[in-house]
């Protein structure tokens, strides 16, 4: 990938960061997009200069379009070039339906749907006007096919995201460019021992969350040449989640 330029956005931590950290040992130049941790993004781009390639962390609020063209504007104005833009940022907020507020919705589908809707097509435009026939990948979820508490927000957004996907690329399929989205369940982005989130595990069938460098790996492989054939799908990643439930995790 020497030569080739990557954006991903909320790349100070989580997933983000396994993302930014593994396209650098791919060979790409990355474009860290942060909205609250700098001094994370900075470091981060520092790992993956070490790694001989360049990298630079780029301030935006997704929900602020004016701040995610001036990220995508001095992007540009660094590398030249945007050939892979991996949108990843996002909020998951937790709200029941009945307790759940015009703030609490503005504020999720800005991020992760308004913010990404946008900053793909910014992508987009910046591929078409240099010729580029590049990739965008989006982070869906797999709360796209089951249902979980507290969702009732962000998981409309992620299925927006995924239904996005499949329009967009049909699009872009004209100036040969590709969109694909990856969809990962429950993923250990490092969450403190005791956070009931954990339980869940033991009722998983493999019994353990995602590595956030198994999504990173991912994302690679679907931006890859390897996977030039494929455009507008979700690519579910989830140990099985969402598969019919089995009483106890017993399969015998």
């Amino acid at each position: 990938m020497a030569g080739k330029v990557a954006i991903v956005t909320g790349a100070a931590h989580g997933i983000g960061s396994a993302i930014a950290r593994r396209l650098g040992r791919d060979g790409y130049d990355v474009c860290l997009n942060y909205r609250s941790e700098p001094g994370k993004a900075e470091e981060l781009a520092a790992q993956i200069r070490a790694m001989g390639r360049d990298a630079i962390a780029l301030y935006a609020d997704m929900a602020d379009l004016a701040s995610v063209r001036k990220m995508y504007d001095d992007c540009l104005s660094h590398f030249g070039r945007i050939d892979l833009c991996v949108n990843n940022a996002g909020i998951s907020s937790e709200v029941y339906f009945l307790d759940a507020t015009e703030e609490d919705f503005d504020r999720m589908t800005a991020i992760d749907w308004k913010g990404l809707y946008f900053s793909s097509q910014y992508a987009a435009k910046s591929m078409i006007e240099r010729g580029i026939k590049g990739v965008i990948v989006n982070l869906s979820s797999n709360q796209t096919e089951g249902c979980w508490p507290r969702a009732t927000i962000y998981a409309p957004t992620k299925a927006a995201v995924s239904k996005f996907t499949k329009n967009a690329a049909m699009e872009l399929s004209l100036h040969g460019i590709r969109m694909v989205a990856v969809a990962p369940g429950y993923t250990d982005v490092g969450w403190s021992e005791g956070d009931i989130r954990l339980e869940a595990a033991s009722r998983l069938p493999f019994r353990r969350f995602a590595t956030m460098d198994e999504v990173a790996s991912l994302v690679s492989y679907v931006a890859s040449d390897e996977a030039a054939y494929m455009t507008g799908n979700t690519v579910l990643m989830d140990g099985g989640a969402t598969l019919p439930v089995v009483a106890a995790n017993d399969f015998v």
